[in-house]
């Protein structure tokens, strides 16, 4: 006699409550948002790379003295329309399904990446060089903002209960993995196209290399499963009609303190992501004038420690819940805001790549968990435009400028201590914004317990 099947549960074995029917099924859903969002964050951390360091001279130097500080502001301009992407993928991941979102966004960063890798530079078709890869980075603005909140639900909506941790890190740790695997390749290529040969066509093969990468990651991500989540409220036929407007109706000020929660960390993020360090390091005319290859590995090797970290803070954090974590985190990022600059400016690569390591510690402590953390704030019916949105909010207030205002600071007081100031306040501000919070640690998620979820956690609001 064959044992029933339970009630809302999905033809591949996922019931509503996010359990996974075998182990094959678990490793698929993990493989594959590991494998995707590390292709996308590849993407888009291969361009704040070049932009530290050959974007300038062959797309920008043209336009004026401050080539570094436009090439960095393309940069943030991209973050600018993450918005845009989040609201796309949000209305269509809460009604068509997480699933479709996270296949489209794939081939849209794939395409801009490599026509990128194809663009003449400003010296072949003058203006409408920068012009046109600064449309192209706003695609890839575009697809990442519609690209986390999709990765993070198949992850997050398919775990168990007790596990949303370790299960919403595999898209977290996909970003360290997108700047080693960025880093390195640009780095390979130094050694191999060094000096003007890097300039002329050495640049260019990481781009290219994306097609290859979108392949990849088309096959892995479309033999994972639906999210479970969104099947049950498919087969009710309970989809919100108009996900945003109810998001932003009743959940507003949730939106804007989980936004700041993710600008505290991805401004602090983006000293590396964003291609700062890298410019500040290997700049000609800068304090430090390393060569490109030893600083483009150093950074390749602070992702290492920035993916163990998030990766541990994952698991970490179904043990002491998310805010806890949180806290730890942002005390030991604000340790590694202090120690960063005065390891950078010692003129060693040896304490350069120190000073990264011990920084990403708090990255991934305030990175690792957020995942399972933005889930479990937002109802079912409206948690991919919640998670989405507040995501790209939280980009433009921390990472979207972070290199163009350490660039200013610089430049104005001629010293990195304003710098560190700066991400140290942004630090705080995400502290204080996880303080607002209440810890919902293993609250469901499925649809029988919209009302549950739909209470406020700020802190102070009203539960009932």
């Amino acid at each position: 006699m064959s044992t029933p099947t339970p009630r809302h549960a999905s033809r591949s074995g996922f019931t509503p409550t996010g359990t996974i029917a075998t182990t094959a099924d678990r490793r698929r859903v993990v493989f594959a948002t590991v494998v995707g969002t590390t292709v996308e964050w590849y993407d888009f951390f291969i361009y704040a790379t070049a932009v530290g360091l050959v974007f300038g001279q062959l797309f920008f130097a043209p336009l004026g003295a401050n080539s570094a500080l436009i090439g960095f502001a393309t940069v943030g301009v991209s973050f600018l329309f993450r918005p845009l992407g989040a609201f796309l993928a949000g209305h269509l991941g809460d009604r068509l399904g997480r699933k479709l979102v996270l296949m489209w966004t794939l081939i849209l960063m794939g395409v801009a990446t490599a026509l990128i890798g194809l663009l003449p530079t400003y010296e072949t078709i003058g203006l409408a060089a920068p012009v046109i890869l600064v449309l192209l980075r706003i695609v890839q603005g575009i697809s990442a903002g519609g690209e986390w909140g999709g990765a993070v639900l198949m992850a997050v909506e398919h775990a168990p209960k007790t596990r949303r941790g370790a299960f919403g890190a595999s898209p977290q740790i996909g970003v360290p993995l997108g700047l080693l695997l960025a880093s390195g390749v640009m780095a390979l290529m130094a050694m191999i196209a060094p000096g003007d040969a890097f300039l002329a066509w050495g640049w260019r093969v990481p781009f290219l290399l994306s097609v290859v990468l979108i392949l990849v990651g088309w096959y892995v991500r479309r033999r994972v499963e639906e999210s479970p989540v969104f099947t049950e409220l498919a087969e009710r036929r309970e989809k919100a009609h108009m996900p945003i407007v109810q998001l932003f109706r009743k959940h507003a000020a949730l939106v804007i303190i989980a936004a700041f929660v993710f600008a505290g960390n991805n401004a602090v993020g983006y000293m590396t992501t964003g291609g700062y360090i890298q410019n500040y390091a290997t700049n000609p005319d800068g304090p430090l004038a390393f060569d490109r290859e030893p600083v483009l590995w150093a950074v390749a090797g602070s992702a290492v420690t920035w993916l163990i970290s998030t990766l541990v803070a994952g698991f970490v954090s179904d043990r002491i819940g998310r805010r806890t974590t949180y806290i730890a985190g942002w005390i030991f990022q604000l340790a590694g805001v202090f120690a960063l600059f005065p390891l950078v400016n010692s003129g060693s690569i040896g304490l350069l790549f120190l000073g990264l390591a011990i920084l990403t510690i708090g990255l991934g402590l305030t990175y690792g968990p957020q995942a399972a953390l933005y889930a479990e704030l937002f109802p079912a019916s409206i948690r991919f435009s919640g998670v989405s949105i507040s995501y790209a909010i939280g980009a433009i207030l921390g990472g979207a400028f972070a290199p163009t205002i350490a660039t200013a600071l610089v430049q104005a007081t001629g010293t990195t201590m304003s710098v560190t100031w700066y991400l140290a306040g942004m630090t705080l501000l995400g502290l204080i914004a996880t303080l607002l919070l209440r810890d919902r640690s293993g609250i469901p998620l499925d649809p029988d317990h919209e009302a549950e979820q739909s209470v406020s956690p700020i802190v102070g609001a009203a539960r009932r």
